[in-house]
C-alpha cells in the first residue's frame, strides 16, 4: 500500500487507477445523495482521476475534487477537460492547510476508495464533518475486507473499522454493492467521549499509572486505539522502581516508537480515583519534546496510533478513564461530563510546548488584519500581539474558525443553570480595551477576571520589562488559565485566585500602584481596591453596567476620582463574589412579558396586567433612523436621565401580542403603579434598497397614567435626538466621573448622578447644562476626599 505522495504520483503517471465508476454506483448516487434544489456543494475527497466528480457535477452540484496527487490531476483534466461547476484542487488533506475548501461548507462530501489509506482517519472524518452544511451528507464508499485477496487488505476496511466510522452519527444508512460497503452519514460527526474502564478490574490492593500526553508539530495529541475497544493515551502502570516522567517516557517508546527523555516529560497533576474498588493514582505528564517515527511496537494491544485535534476530545467515543481525565487536566474544558476524580495539580516547571496547523497562523493574521482594518488596534505592539499569540490554544474547545472569529466571543464555562461565567472576548474588544489602557512597554497591569489569551497579549504589549497580574473568582478557570499560559505563554503572566472586588495580596502590588487595571466581567460598581491599586494617573478600563446599560469605560485616575476618556459599546459576562448583583424583576401575564427594575427594589404593579390586557395607545417620536445606525447612546441617556428607569422585555423563546418587541430583547420603559409605557422603534420605510430603508422610534403606552409616562419616554426621545444625536450620524459621549461613595453632594459636579455602594457615578449629557448647574471644582473633591480619609 502507497504511504507518500510520490508514489500515488508515479502510480497515477504510470497510467494506474482504480475502479472505474459503475453504472450500479451512479444509480445508487443518484437515489441517495441528490443535489438540492437549485443546485449544492460537493466535495470529492480523493478524487483520483475525476470519474466521480465529473459525474456528482453533472448530477447538478458545485464540485471540489481534490487529491493530493499532481498527476492524477493532470489526468482527471486531460481525460475531461473544462467541467462547467468543478474545480480541481491539489491538497493534502492530512498535511495541508484547508484554506482554498469552501467556508460556507458542503451539501454532500464523498470518499470513495480513500478511506483506508487515510492515517489519521477519526481527526480527518471528524473535520470534514464539521464541513458539512445543515442537513448535509458525508458518503463513504469503500472495498471491505472479507470481499478482497489477503494481499490487498491495506485497500479495505473491516467491519470493525465500518462501525467505529458509523458510531455517532445520527443517521447512517448502508448498502452493499459488488463488495463494496456504501455509508450514508448524517448528523452528529462523533459521540460524546465517554470514559470507560477496562473490562477487568486491576489486580492488587492499588495500582499507580502514569500517562503521557504528546503532541505534534501542529499541536494534535496522540491516542490509540486499544485492541480492548478504546481509546487511550500512551501510559501504563509502574511499580514503584522508577520516576512517574521515566515510566512515562519509557511507556511512550514502547508502545509508539517514540522517544523522549525523562527531562522533558512533566507531572502537571495527579489524579486519586478507583477502577471497581482497587484505589489508583495515575500521574498526568506533559512530554514537552520527543523524536522518533511514529510506529504500532506493540500490535497486540493496539490498532494503530493517531493524532488528534484538541477541539474534537469531546466527542471521542469511549475512552480509558485516566486518560481522558488527563486530556481534561492539559485541555480543561475539552472533555465534558467526564466522572468525578481528585485532581492535585503539580507546581512544576513545565516550558512552553510549541506547535500548531498552517491553517492557525492564517486565521490569526487574517483575524488581526479585521481587527486592525476596524480601527480597533492602531498600536503596532498591539497589532504584533494579535499575529503572534495562539488565541486558539487559550480556547481549545472550539474550531480554528470559531477561535479565530474577530466578532464571536468563546464562551468557556458555564453555570448549573447554564448561564456562561466566563469567555475569550470578541478580538476586536480585546484589542479596543487594551488600546484603552494606553500601555508603555514595562508597565505593570492588573486583568481581573482571567483566561490566559488576554493576559497574554498584554504581556506581548508590555514586554519582557512588563508584568500582568491575572486573577479570577473561579478556581476552575484559574486552573484554566495556569494550564493554557504554561502550554503557550512568554512565562510573564503570574495567574492568582481570589475575588478582584478585594483587591490583591501585597507581595503583588509595585509601589505606587498599578500603570493600568482591566476589569473583564460586567460590573455596577467600582470597588474601591480598584482605585487604590492603581497608580495616579492610570487608567481603569471596565464594562460597567449602568442601569442595564453596558460599556466599556475608560477612566483615568486623578485622586479620589475617576474620569471617563473612552466608551465602547460592549457585553460581558456577569460578576460574582462580592460585585454579583441580582436584577429585581416582575412577570406578567404569565411570563410573557418581564418588568426589570435596574435601579431597584421592583416597584409595585398593581393593576398593571389588567392594563396591559386593555387598549394601547401608540405615539411617534419624529424620530427616524436609517440601516446600521448605532443608538447606543440613546439607552444610555434614557437610563440616566429619567426617574424610575426600568426595561421591559419578552423572555427567550417565548411570544407575545401585547408589545411589539422581539423575542430575547429588552426596550426601556417607566412603570407607575398599574401604567405602562415603553421606547421601541419600527420599520417604516419599506425598500429592496438597504440604505433606503427607515425606523421611526414610537412610545406606546398602557394604562391610566400611560399618557404622562408616554410623555416623559418621548421627550427623552426628541431631547438626545437634538443634543446628542448628530445629524443621524456619530453620537456624543457624556462627561463622566466616578466619585467615592462618601462624597458630599455640594462636592459633585453638576450633572444625573446614579448611586451605587461605594461609588456616586455622575453623567452630564451634552444640551442638559440649562438644566443642570456649573461644574463642579474637581480638585475640590479631591481636597474633601483627603479630608474624609
Amino acid at each position: 500500500m502507497y504511504v507518500v505522495r510520490s508514489e500515488w504520483n508515479e502510480h497515477y503517471a504510470d497510467g494506474k487507477g482504480f475502479r472505474l465508476l459503475s453504472d450500479d454506483e451512479r444509480e445508487l448516487l443518484t437515489r441517495r445523495v441528490p443535489a438540492p434544489d437549485g443546485g449544492g456543494r460537493a466535495l470529492d475527497a480523493g478524487c483520483g482521476t475525476g470519474g466521480l466528480a465529473v459525474f456528482l457535477a453533472s448530477a447538478g452540484y458545485q464540485v471540489d475534487a481534490v487529491d493530493f496527487a499532481d498527476s492524477a490531476l493532470a489526468r482527471a483534466r486531460e481525460e475531461h477537460g473544462e467541467v462547467p461547476g468543478l474545480r480541481w484542487l491539489a491538497l493534502d488533506l492530512e498535511k495541508d492547510d484547508w484554506a482554498e475548501l469552501s467556508e460556507e461548507g458542503y451539501d454532500l462530501i464523498a470518499l470513495r476508495l480513500v478511506v483506508p489509506f487515510i492515517k489519521d482517519r477519526a481527526r480527518i472524518l471528524h473535520a470534514l464533518g464539521e464541513r458539512l452544511r445543515p442537513g448535509g451528507k458525508l458518503l463513504i464508499i469503500t472495498p471491505t475486507a472479507g470481499s478482497v485477496p489477503d494481499d490487498q487488505r491495506g485497500i479495505a476496511l473491516a467491519e470493525g473499522e465500518l462501525a467505529l466510522i458509523a458510531a455517532g452519527w445520527e443517521r447512517c444508512a448502508r448498502e452493499d454493492l459488488d463488495g463494496l460497503a456504501v455509508l450514508t452519514l448524517q448528523g452528529p460527526c462523533h459521540g460524546a467521549t465517554r470514559a470507560v474502564e477496562r473490562r477487568l478490574p486491576p489486580a492488587g490492593p492499588a495500582m499507580t499509572a502514569a500517562c503521557a500526553v504528546v503532541t505534534d508539530a501542529t499541536g494534535r495529541v496522540l491516542l490509540g486505539s486499544s485492541r480492548r475497544g478504546h481509546l487511550e493515551l500512551p501510559g501504563g502502570k509502574t511499580d514503584g522502581s522508577e520516576s512517574f516522567e521515566a515510566a512515562a517516557v519509557r511507556e511512550l517508546r514502547e508502545e509508539t516508537g517514540l522517544v523522549a527523555r525523562a527531562e522533558d516529560a512533566h507531572v502537571v497533576a495527579m489524579l486519586a480515583d478507583d477502577s471497581r474498588g482497587v484505589p489508583r493514582l495515575s500521574a498526568v505528564v506533559r512530554v514537552t519534546a520527543w523524536s522518533g517515527t511514529l510506529t504500532d511496537p506493540e500490535p497486540e494491544k493496539f490498532a494503530d496510533w493517531q493524532w488528534y485535534d484538541p477541539h474534537g476530545l469531546s466527542c471521542l467515543g469511549e475512552v480509558f478513564a485516566p486518560s481522558a481525565q488527563a486530556l481534561e487536566v492539559v485541555w480543561p474544558g475539552t472533555v465534558p461530563g467526564l466522572p468525578p476524580v481528585h485532581r492535585y495539580p503539580v507546581a512544576s516547571e513545565q516550558p512552553p510546548v510549541p506547535g500548531e496547523p498552517a491553517e492557525a497562523v492564517r486565521r490569526r493574521h487574517r483575524m488581526a488584519q479585521n481587527v486592525i482594518d476596524g480601527g480597533w488596534a492602531p498600536w503596532k505592539r498591539l497589532q504584533e500581539a494579535l499575529r503572534t499569540v495562539p488565541r486558539h490554544r487559550f480556547a481549545p474547545e472550539v474550531s480554528l474558525r470559531t477561535a479565530y472569529d474577530d466578532d464571536l466571543a468563546v464562551v468557556t464555562r458555564l453555570d448549573e443553570t447554564g448561564r456562561a461565567t466566563s469567555s475569550v472576548s470578541a478580538a476586536w474588544l480585546q484589542a479596543d480595551m487594551i488600546e484603552s489602557l494606553a500601555l508603555t512597554p514595562g508597565a505593570w497591569v492588573w486583568e481581573a477576571g482571567s483566561g490566559g489569551y488576554n493576559a497574554e497579549l498584554l504581556a506581548h504589549v508590555t514586554g519582557p520589562g512588563g508584568r500582568v497580574v491575572t486573577s479570577d473568582i473561579d478556581e476552575a478557570v484559574v486552573h484554566r488559565a495556569r494550564r493554557f499560559l504554561a502550554e503557550a505563554g512568554s512565562g510573564r503572566v503570574t495567574v492568582v485566585h481570589g475575588d478582584a472586588a478585594q483587591g490583591l495580596p501585597d507581595g503583588l502590588v509595585p509601589r505606587g500602584g498599578f500603570d493600568a487595571i482591566t476589569i473583564t466581567y460586567r460590573c455596577r460598581d467600582i470597588a474601591p481596591a480598584w482605585r487604590d491599586l492603581l497608580a495616579d494617573g492610570g487608567r481603569l478600563v471596565l464594562p460597567l453596567d449602568i442601569r442595564g446599560c453596558t460599556r466599556a469605560i475608560t477612566l483615568q485616575r486623578d485622586g479620589d476620582v475617576l474620569n471617563a476618556r473612552k466608551f465602547t459599546y460592549c457585553g460581558f459576562v456577569a460578576a460574582q463574589g462580592a460585585h454579583a448583583h441580582t436584577t429585581p424583576v416582575v412577570d406578567l401575564l404569565d411570563g410573557e412579558l418581564r418588568l426589570s427594575f435596574e435601579d431597584g427594589p421592583a416597584r409595585p404593579v398593581d393593576g398593571l396586567e389588567k392594563a396591559l390586557r386593555g387598549p394601547r395607545s401608540e405615539i411617534a417620536t419624529g424620530v427616524t433612523m436609517g440601516p446600521g445606525f448605532s443608538f447606543e447612546t440613546l439607552q444610555l441617556y434614557a437610563a440616566t436621565t429619567l426617574p424610575g428607569f426600568c426595561r421591559l422585555s419578552v423572555p427567550a423563546g417565548r411570544e407575545t401580542s401585547v408589545a411589539e418587541i422581539a423575542a430575547g430583547s429588552d426596550v426601556p420603559a417607566l412603570a407607575d403603579g398599574g401604567s405602562l409605557a415603553y421606547l421601541t422603534h419600527v420599520r417604516t420605510r419599506q425598500s429592496e434598497v438597504r440604505e433606503e430603508r427607515q425606523w421611526e422610534w414610537f412610545v406606546h403606552a398602557f394604562g391610566d397614567q400611560g399618557g404622562i409616562l408616554a410623555d416623559r419616554l418621548l421627550g427623552t426621545v426628541r431631547s438626545w435626538d437634538q443634543n446628542v444625536r448628530s445629524d443621524g450620524g456619530p453620537t456624543e459621549s457624556p462627561v463622566l466621573s466616578v466619585h467615592p461613595a462618601w462624597t458630599p453632594e455640594r462636592l459633585l459636579p453638576a450633572g444625573d448622578t446614579v448611586s451605587t455602594p461605594h461609588s456616586r457615578i455622575v453623567v452630564r449629557w451634552p444640551g442638559r447644562d440649562a438644566l443642570l448647574p456649573a461644574l463642579g471644582d474637581q480638585a475640590a473633591v479631591r481636597t474633601a476626599a483627603g479630608e474624609g480619609a
